[in-house]
């Protein structure tokens, strides 16, 4: 079987390391709470190999590259259907799945907070999510208030998951190397599949807070507040670098009420 060629434009990075692919595996915690795992990116199916030999999996590959479907085809003739040639970012979760689920990958590094937007899209589905990602990225995710990684990302993956940095991976483990170092992250639904407050707005004020985060909160979302009415309220005098997801919500609330 000839190999696939990674593709830059896919921003591919063919994991090469059993020992890494058999430790993101092993990041999985179903605990009873799912079956399904949909793996994104396979490649060539060095973390397919190990999950498809762990019982109690229903697993399912994605893969837009077709040069990659054509190997796993042949390499996985079992799966039938449970290989799917197509863009996760347009997948339709409810159509594919029934019931919750987790993800699984090791990511394209060019659109790996795509996916987790569409993660967060799914996030009713979507219970859990072991991932490689670039270091930066999963440092983002990771982050806590405060810090300069913490941001838009941070904020929103944190309201609905526990995010867990598990393990930083050398460049050397990957053919061909990324100019960068990856890490592993795990992230675990938490009670939240919505906020206490309208989601709608606590959105916005994230986005807006951040987009400008060097302003104050007061005038990074003066676009959004009624300013007489918020007053002196003392979170508007802090950026939204200093704020906790607890601390969006309740801001969110405040908002809402004085409109």
């Amino acid at each position: 079987m000839s190999l696939v060629r990674a593709k830059k434009h896919l921003g591919q990075h063919f994991l090469t390391d059993k020992n890494i692919a058999t430790k993101i595996v092993d990041a999985l915690r179903p605990e009873g709470r799912y079956t399904q795992v949909l793996e994104v990116g396979p490649g060539m199916g060095i973390l397919s190999d190990i999950l498809l030999q762990r019982e109690g999996y229903e697993v399912h590959l994605i893969d837009i590259d077709t040069e990659s479907y054509e190997f796993l085809k042949k390499k996985y003739p079992e799966l039938g259907n449970r290989l799917i040639n197509a863009d996760f970012l347009e997948m339709d979760f409810a159509a594919a799945f029934s019931g919750p689920m987790a993800v699984i990958g090791n990511f394209p590094y060019n659109i790996s907070s795509q996916i987790l937007f569409k993660i967060l899209d799914n996030r009713h589905q979507v219970i859990e999510i072991v991932g490689m990602f670039q270091k930066e990225v999963a440092e983002r995710c990771a982050a806590k208030p405060g810090s300069k990684e913490y941001g838009i990302l941070s904020v929103f993956l944190q309201a609905y998951y526990k995010v867990e940095y598990l393990f930083t991976v050398k460049a050397g483990v990957f053919n061909p190397p990324p100019k960068v170092l990856s890490a592993v992250i795990r992230l675990t639904r938490n009670e939240k599949e919505t906020l206490d407050c309208d989601e709608k707005l606590f959105w916005q004020i994230v986005k807006a807070g951040f987009n400008q985060r060097r302003k104050t909160l007061r005038n990074a979302i003066s676009a959004l507040i009624n300013k007489e009415k918020m007053g002196e309220d003392a979170t508007l005098e802090l950026r939204a670098e200093r704020l906790s997801v607890d601390d969006f919500v309740a801001l969110t609330k405040r908002v809402a009420a004085s409109r």
